[in-house]
This record gives structure tokens, C-alpha cells and sequence, in this order.
């Protein structure tokens, strides 16, 4: 069975058949879904979600792009929120320098504050670091995230930042991208990572996998990013599936 480490099932897109589609995953081999927050109300279907469906865990966390909405009360909503008991990380959180705003000062500023949020409540963390990779590792280690442990969301920086994140103990979501033939960066690191520090994850209902790209994606693509990781690193489609499951089990604490 897969474990999705990574969607956003709570996007508008799914309003039409969400349930359908959700519904079918577990008779499609994926017998567990992290649901990522990425701002307040994405947050709060969220938590609507862990409550609907058993397979269904959550990532409390305001996503980079959506920092300059936050402020003091919407914080403190979000440490009452990780008290949910299948709340299992926060996030997704970090820096993303791809577009101008929010000012990388205001990003900053509640990255931090959301590590510090998740060493409050004992939760791993799955961070979001776009085209910020320095300034990303540099506050990370500042405020010891290695303590915290987590997961490096749809990794895409090259195999020496990756030995930086290996020697934090962290974990790296591998997605669709990996399938792209002009992935060359993103395959070099996955067959440097070691099987026992990668998480299989869709980001849905981004970034779909080939033969689907540029379809809107689901869960049930994660098949093809297994099958490109085991042809990567030589070793079977079961194995990636069976470690990978372990793997966020232990992450997430969850069984």
C-alpha cells in the first residue's frame, strides 16, 4: 500500500468529485493521504477532512505565498489547531523567492515563527523552499530543525544541498517532476538520496506525473513517480513502495 505524503485535496478543483475520487483511493493501493494546509481557510477544510475520512491526516501551516495574511489571532488558531489529534506536522511552511511577494522579510519572519510553533507542539515540519535554497538552510539552522525533523517538500535543488538536508536527518517528498525528461538535476539527487530518506507525494493537484502532465493530478499517479525513482536507484517498485511507507510512518508517527 502507498502513503501520499503530500496533496491538497481541500483545492477548489476537487469540489465536483472529491469525494468520489477519495472514496477510490484506498481500492487503488493508497491506504493513507497527508492533506497539507497552505493558508487559514485551506487549513480549516483541512481539519473538515481529517474529520470525514479515516485515511486522512493533516499538515497545519501557512504556505510562503500566503504570509502576509497572517497575523497574531490566525497564528494562535493555528497552535490550537495542531492540538487536533490527527494533526501530524506543520506546514507546509518556508520560503519562496519565485515571485516578489510577500516581501522576503515578512516570509522570514513567519517561517520562523512557524518553527518555533512546531518545536511548541512537538510536530515534524514539511517545508516549502523555492528558488531561497541559502536563506532557507541558513534559518534552519539557526533555529536547529534538525530537532524538529520533517520533510523537504518537492525537493528540486541539486544533490550537495540535499547532502545538507541528509546531514539534518530530514526527509525529501519526491513527486511528478521526477518523471520529466528535463528532470536532469532532480534525478541525480534522487539516486543519490538514500531509499530510507524519500517520501512519495503528488502535491495535488499540482505538477502531474508522465504520461498526465499537465492534467490535473491525484494520488493515484504516485505509481509513475514510484516506478522512476525503483528504475533510478536499480532497485524494485515494491521496495520504493514499502520503504517509502515506512518511512512516512515514522516521520508522522503514524500507524
Amino acid at each position: 500500500m502507498i502513503f501520499e505524503s503530500h496533496a491538497h485535496y481541500d483545492d477548489k478543483v476537487f469540489e465536483e468529485d472529491r469525494d468520489m475520487l477519495l472514496q477510490s483511493l484506498q481500492a487503488n493501493g493508497i491506504d493513507a493521504v497527508i492533506n497539507v494546509g497552505a493558508g487559514i481557510d485551506s487549513c480549516k477544510k483541512t481539519i473538515e477532512l481529517m474529520d470525514k475520512y479515516p485515511f486522512i491526516y493533516g499538515a497545519i501551516g501557512i504556505h510562503p505565498s500566503e504570509t502576509g495574511k497572517l497575523d497574531e489571532e490566525s497564528f494562535k488558531w493555528l497552535k490550537e489547531s495542531c492540538g487536533h489529534k490527527k494533526t501530524v506536522a506543520v506546514g507546509e511552511i518556508g520560503l519562496d523567492y519565485h515571485y516578489e511577494e510577500p516581501e522576503h522579510s515578512v516570509q522570514k519572519e513567519w517561517f520562523e515563527r512557524q518553527l518555533g510553533l512546531a518545536r511548541d507542539v512537538k510536530l515534524p515540519v514539511i517545508i516549502h523552499s523555492r528558488d531561497s535554497a541559502r536563506d532557507t538552510l541558513d534559518i534552519m539552522k539557526n533555529l536547529h530543525a534538525e530537532d524538529l525533523g520533517g520533510v523537504i517538500h518537492c525537493f528540486s535543488y541539486t544533490k550537495e544541498i540535499a547532502r545538507e538536508y541528509l546531514d539534518m536527518d530530514f526527509y525529501f517528498g519526491i513527486g511528478g517532476v521526477i518523471t520529466f525528461k528535463n528532470a536532469k538535476k532532480i534525478k541525480e539527487a534522487v539516486e543519490y538520496i538514500p531509499i530510507e530518506k524519500i517520501l512519495l507525494e503528488t502535491d495535488s493537484p499540482y505538477l502531474a506525473p508522465e504520461p498526465n502532465r499537465g492534467k490535473r493530478n491525484s494520488s493515484l499517479n504516485i505509481p509513475y513517480i514510484a516506478e522512476e525513482i525503483a528504475l533510478l536507484k536499480g532497485i524494485s517498485y515494491e521496495e520504493v513502495v514499502t520503504v517509502t511507507h515506512e518511512n512516512a510512518e515514522r516521520l508522522f508517527r503514524v500507524r
